[in-house]
């Protein structure tokens, strides 16, 4: 009698934490990147220049809350920066903003990127040993470069749109360790646009209580930006490195 009210007690109160966080669940994330900077860009396709940006370490973070409704997504709101300078000696002269820059002339230039993710996703599967969420992304793009040269005005070029992209993301329990291998990403490729944004890496439950949990991130993230006319942006950019970073799941 007595382990039969212990497995019920036991019971009630595994399904008392179950139900406690499919209910309502917010989640704060950040992540610090260092990231290595490569490829070209300009304000048309064969007008694009090779600026050697500078390796950087960027930030970024995210909140998403989950609810148990059906048919409603949940929603998740992430934010981005990639921010660096760069300077060349351009092998042959490209025209932006109006400006003329000739060849074997020293531009230097400053590469402000930020986006800001929207994104409506489903739980597929969620449970302490695997969860596979997908969804859709509106990538929101908020962009200033700055080209300038000893001797020129510089020019600027002020970007902006959003862009709809595929979301997946996968989490894998490590039983009894602590620890859990995710993957993550957004995707587009449509005609002379592929973008994509993944990261794959390690977390560890630091804190884990009805209150609270609290995990360690460390893993390596890639971005690709392949554009072909966003608000007269083109490029062909490539950010990727290692980072880490930490979420809390109220």
């Amino acid at each position: 009698m007595k382990k039969i009210l212990l497995a019920t007690a036991l019971s009630a109160a595994i399904s008392t934490s179950v139900q406690a966080d499919t209910l309502l669940g917010l989640y704060v994330g950040g992540q610090i990147w260092a990231t290595e900077a490569s490829g070209t860009f300009g304000d048309s396709g064969n007008n694009q220049a090779d600026f050697n940006l500078d390796d950087q370490e960027q930030g970024s973070f995210y909140v998403a809350f989950e609810h148990p409704l059906p048919l409603i997504p949940n929603i998740k709101v992430a934010r981005t920066s990639l921010d660096t300078d760069g300077i060349t000696t351009l092998s042959s002269s490209i025209d932006f903003r109006g400006e003329t820059y000739d060849s074997t002339s020293e531009v230097a230039t400053k590469f402000d990127l930020t986006y800001t993710d929207y994104t409506l996703y489903y739980e597929i599967f969620d449970n302490d040993l695997v969860s596979i969420d997908f969804g859709i992304t509106g990538r929101d793009f908020d962009t200033d470069i700055t080209l300038s040269q000893e001797g020129k005005s510089s020019g600027t070029l002020s970007a902006s749109g959003i862009v709809p992209m595929l979301y997946a993301y996968t989490n894998i329990g490590l039983p009894f360790t602590g620890f859990n291998v995710f993957g993550e990403g957004n995707f587009l490729s449509i005609g002379d646009h592929t973008l994509y944004d993944f990261q794959v890496g390690v977390s560890y439950e630091l804190i884990d209580n009805l209150a609270v949990d609290v995990d360690l991130t460390l893993g390596y993230r890639a971005v690709q930006l392949e554009i072909d006319d966003l608000d007269n942006l083109h490029s062909n950019l490539d950010f990727k490195g290692v980072f880490a970073g930490a979420i809390v799941h109220f």
